[in-house]
């Protein structure tokens, strides 16, 4: 591996000249080539050598590897494939190469309709650029059809935010370890690119060391400067959620132009959005629940200046490209410094100045807690999945391979991913299927990652009490080969220009929006793929005669307002007690707003090994507020079962058998006019009120409308 910041030979003046043209026409007449930029487009197309570029957002990364595919293709070379992690990074990379007159075109999981007509242009040779997700590269129809003639006529290879090829970046994604392979099977001397402004020192060399498959083809690093001159950056501390809104929402006119408000969960992109619109603000919400076409409008009124701010998750992250973004802020701070310095890149790549401002909550360990706790799953788990693979010998969909392992969905596809880059399992169609080959659980290294990700956490508490320049804590967390001395911008060296006070006015209003109660708790409508494996006889829709009614609950777990009171009164550990009395109000508005069909006239309690007193109290302070009856409780089997957050299967198999209803129970359901209300402390999976609730709809209940203290998320 070569590390250089110096000039290419300019061994040929004549393409350097085409280049600089052909920026022109990207960027702009005043545009010129950085010598790094020249440096890498020289060891592309006239040395087809393998390069990584460590540049800072902004810089022009993109620049890089467009001018290069325009030159290749004008010496005959094939089209150029990007790798691109977010459809927000394709969309504006495809406009920014239709600038340069480059044709674009991606295949991905938003344009199915698109993909046969899109292949045929390939293999006419009318595309230059094809943008792919790394998903694709594990499609099996395009992995087996489309991507062996791919890697034999590709001209470039680019593989953007290349620091999710490794685990030990913050973003790491198992698809994208799959490019390996791609590089495996790329004929010798098809230069590769590989580009992030996010990658620390061990970073740079898994990646490096990744893009190496050739002997011969020694990667080329270049590194630059991560200090970027246009952002003031600032760390207000606050007390709780009322403060950090009420400041969002009386600093928010003052900051400059428009920008991102980052949360740190889907349920506060809606809580923050929610109260700054009530606030006459106009801005949206994005997260990974946004469907496709809100996320482009949204994307396009912020681009277009027609919204204040998006509040978004990290999903709005990488490739998102507004040069003239005024402003970034952090309700509540990223799990890593590094993490954070990607998502604020975003602001101030056009402009001279913008601000930069970390609003730190209470509640981020514990999210951070709760993310750690989807790494990477031990190896009883993964042996299992894979002896059920084998077991099968037939390919098993994710959904029908659930009910033989004990892990949920999103984690258990995670894992599969990485196997299948280990070469454990195979994705086919219909499914997954066991290869056969040695596998060895690398627990030493799973150990690593997860203490690096816990030393990232505690760096970046230190970077919300640091007291030396902000963007020098910043860029020694990446490794920044040119730190010089301190920025002279940040609140740590101008002196701090936002004050952590709000006013009386502004906390009450913020305090109003977050005690606002209630939630939606949509009820289950089909039964897990494969309970027959597990002995449970329930299988396809649950019928109208068994099911439950749309429910509600106080709040989440998750929640900035409720969330917090909720996760004190139902954390570990805590002891079971009657309900605390500032929460009858908010189950009485809950109440009071609920737009039933009918209003309940019973009420019927779950019954609990550990918060038996908390949910009958509950059950019976609704009953006697509400002038209902109050009928009894659903009772747990005499001994507790383990307690496990498993998958949706695994979770129905452990309720289904748990409760029992009493014959006196049955006799006063069977006499009951009217819907009854069930009341339990939370709903994770929603399985255990689902049994519950089948069990008193087969007693005789008209209806079953659910109530929970808590949603999980």
């Amino acid at each position: 591996m070569s590390n250089t910041s110096a000039p290419a030979p300019d061994s040929s003046p004549a393409v350097r000249e085409e280049a600089e043209a052909l920026l022109r026409r990207l960027a702009g007449e005043s545009a010129r080539l950085r010598e790094d930029q020249w440096t890498a487009i020289h060891a592309l197309v006239e040395e087809r050598r393998r390069a990584l570029v460590v540049q800072r957002t902004g810089w022009g990364k993109s620049a890089v590897y467009f001018v290069a595919t325009a030159l290749l293709r004008a010496r005959g070379a094939g089209p150029t494939v990007i790798v691109s992690p977010l459809l927000a990074l394709m969309r504006n990379q495809i406009e920014a190469a239709e600038r340069a007159g480059i044709r674009a075109r991606t295949i991905n999981s938003a344009n199915l309709h698109e993909w046969e007509e899109i292949r045929g242009e390939v293999a006419a040779g009318e595309v230059d650029v094809l943008l792919i997700s790394p998903e694709r590269l594990n499609n099996p129809d395009f992995r087996d059809e489309v991507l062996p003639k791919l890697a034999s006529e590709v001209g470039l290879l680019v593989v953007d935010e290349a620091h999710t090829v490794s685990d030990w970046g913050h973003d790491f994604r198992p698809d994208y370890r799959r490019i390996r392979t791609f590089l495996a099977d790329l004929p010798p001397g098809v230069p590769v690119l590989a580009t992030t402004a996010t990658a620390n020192a061990r970073v740079v060399a898994d990646v490096a060391e990744q893009l190496g498959t050739h002997s011969e083809a020694d990667t080329l690093v270049l590194r630059g400067t991560l200090d970027r001159e246009s952002l003031a950056l600032h760390v207000v501390r606050l007390g709780g959620p009322e403060e950090r809104f009420a400041f969002l929402a009386e600093q928010l006119p003052n900051l400059p132009g428009s920008g991102i408000i980052y949360t740190l969960t889907v349920a506060a992109t809606d809580e923050v959005a929610t109260f700054l619109r009530s606030r006459g603000f106009a801005v949206a919400s994005y997260s990974g629940r946004t469907e496709d076409a809100e996320r482009r409008q949204a994307e396009a009124d912020l681009l277009g200046n027609r919204i204040k701010a998006l509040v978004a998750t990290s999903a709005l992250g990488m490739g998102f490209d507004k040069p003239d973004l005024g402003f970034v802020v952090h309700l509540g701070a990223p799990n890593s410094p590094i993490a954070y310095y990607q998502q604020v890149g975003r602001a101030g790549r056009g402009v001279d100045h913008a601000e930069v401002l970390l609003l730190p909550g209470q509640e981020d360990r514990a999210i951070w807690q709760y993310f750690a706790s989807l790494a990477f799953p031990p190896e009883q788990q993964v042996r299992a999945t894979l002896d059920a693979l084998a077991a099968a010998g037939r390919p098993l969909s994710t959904a029908a391979l659930e009910p033989r392992v004990d892990l949920r969905r999103s984690r258990l596809e995670t894992m599969l991913k990485v196997l299948d880059v280990d070469g454990a399992v195979r994705r086919v169609k219909g499914g997954w299927v066991s290869t056969g080959e040695d596998w060895e659980y690398d627990g030493e290294r799973y150990a690593r990652v997860a203490a690096a990700r816990e030393t990232e956490q505690r760096s970046m508490i230190e970077y919300e009490t640091t007291t030396e320049c902000r963007m020098t804590f910043l860029r020694r967390q990446l490794d920044d080969p040119a730190i010089e001395g301190p920025c002279g911008r940040c609140d740590n060296c101008a002196g701090a220009k936002f004050t952590a006070s709000v006013t009386g006015e502004g906390a009450e209003a913020a305090r109003a929006a977050l005690a606002k109660p209630g939630v939606e708790i949509a009820p289950r409508k089909l039964w897990p793929t494969g309970m027959s494996a597990l002995g449970v006889a329930l299988n396809g829709k649950i019928p109208a005669g068994e099911s439950a009614e749309t429910g509600r609950a106080l709040g989440r777990l998750t929640d900035l307002g409720w969330g917090t009171r909720l996760r004190d009164l139902l954390a570990d550990g805590t002891a079971d007690r009657a309900l605390p009395e500032p929460m009858v109000d908010g189950i009485v508005k809950v109440l009071a707003a609920w737009d039933w069909k009918q209003r309940p006239t019973g009420v019927v309690s779950i019954g609990s090994h550990s918060r038996p007193t908390l949910i009958a109290d509950t059950a019976r302070r609704i009953a006697a507020i509400g002038r209902l009856e109050y009928l009894g409780t659903v009772d747990p089997s005499p001994a507790p079962g383990q307690a496990r957050r498993g998958n949706s299967a695994q979770r129905l198999k452990q309720v289904h058998d748990a409760f029992t209803i009493s014959p006196e129970l049955a006799e006063a359901v069977a006499a009951h006019q009217g819907p009854i209300l069930l009341v339990d402390d939370r709903v994770d999976t929603g399985w255990t009120m689902t049994v519950a609730a089948r069990m008193l709809r087969q007693a005789g209940a008209d209806d079953v409308l659910p109530f929970a203290l808590a949603m999980e998320a």
